[in-house]
């Protein structure tokens, strides 16, 4: 597994899913088209990338498509740090 979607997943498990069996969050585990996340988590989740990975995300980014499994976060991730 990656060491971003490593670092992510973890995040996830312990401020949304605490609890939950690791295993259960794969990397392509939907997180908020099925209502796993909510609207303030993902607020919490862009501050957390934001601060982990030095980059920077605009509202008009915090859509599903870059945000909705750890796969597209760590996408995601990778090309703002590009």
């Amino acid at each position: 597994m990656d060491a971003t979607v490593r670092t992510v997943k973890d995040f996830i498990l312990e401020n949304f899913l605490p609890g939950e069996s690791p295993d259960q969050l794969t990397n392509t585990t939907p997180l908020f088209t099925t209502g796993l996340l909510d609207s303030i988590a993902s607020l919490q989740l862009v501050t957390f990338l934001e601060d982990q990975f030095g980059i920077r995300v605009a509202a008009h980014e915090v859509v599903a498509d870059n945000l909705n499994t750890l796969d597209s976060i760590a996408g995601f991730v990778r090309s703002k740090q590009a």
